[in-house]
């Protein structure tokens, strides 16, 4: 079972920001959810506060049903004890582990076993700031973009880790890690493809708020604008 808060020995924050999303919106294709978490705010209630941001930059890896398979995904191949929560009910944390140090986090999507999901590349601070500079090694007062910008800045930033959030339900009331709405509207994003990987380099499945400071690699951010409805 994953951990909740209870377990943890943690006072839940008397104040949340926005409330929780409804398991359906995460029960769709990879790329219709990526684009809609922009604005969502990932909350990690840590050992040491509260810790949130607001989702600026997300990827989308599609399930291995898709046809064609995506290269790209860590479940083309199907499920493996070190992606299987991936083929689990949507909306569950799947943290995994970079060069043997650091971690990147993405959230499942659609329907049990079909094992889509999205990665989150970025965030904006919005609670924590001065803990999540400490967690980085940096100074206080650091600017958002050192401290979140890029997946494993933004687990780093957060205290996230596999051993710990790994398989983690982003919906329960009780987890450490939630994913919340607090009313922010997003219009107008940029559509370009994905960075950082080798396979399947063109699809156009990242998706970033223009302009914004912690966007990673915003020079490479020359893809199409899109509207959301």
């Amino acid at each position: 079972m994953s951990p909740r808060l209870q377990n943890r020995n943690l006072e839940h924050p008397k104040t949340l920001p926005g409330q929780l999303l409804q398991r359906a919106f995460f029960e769709a294709s990879p790329e219709q959810v990526a684009p809609r978490l922009l604005g969502k705010v990932l909350a990690h209630f840590s050992a040491s506060g509260l810790l949130a941001g607001r989702i600026v930059e997300a990827e989308a890896y599609l399930g291995p049903h898709n046809d064609p398979p995506d290269p790209a995904a860590h479940a083309h191949r199907g499920p493996t004890p070190r992606n299987r929560v991936l083929f689990g009910p949507a909306a569950h944390a799947y943290v995994y582990a970079i060069y043997g140090r650091y971690f990147c986090m993405n959230i499942g999507c659609e329907s049990e076993g079909r094992a889509g999901c999205v990665l989150l590349r970025a965030l904006e601070p919005l609670a924590g700031a001065g803990q999540m500079a400490l967690n980085r090694g940096l100074a206080p007062g650091a600017p958002g973009r050192q401290l979140t910008s890029g997946p494993s800045r933004l687990c780093q930033a957060l205290s996230l880790t596999r051993q710990g959030h790994n398989g983690l339900d982003l919906l329960d009331p009780l987890s450490p890690l939630q994913v919340r709405d607090d009313g922010y509207q997003v219009t107008e994003l940029r559509v370009t493809a994905r960075i950082g990987i080798h396979e399947a380099v063109d699809w156009p499945l990242r998706f970033a708020l223009q302009g914004h400071i912690c966007v990673s690699g915003p020079k490479s951010l020359t893809g199409a604008a899109s509207f959301l409805d």
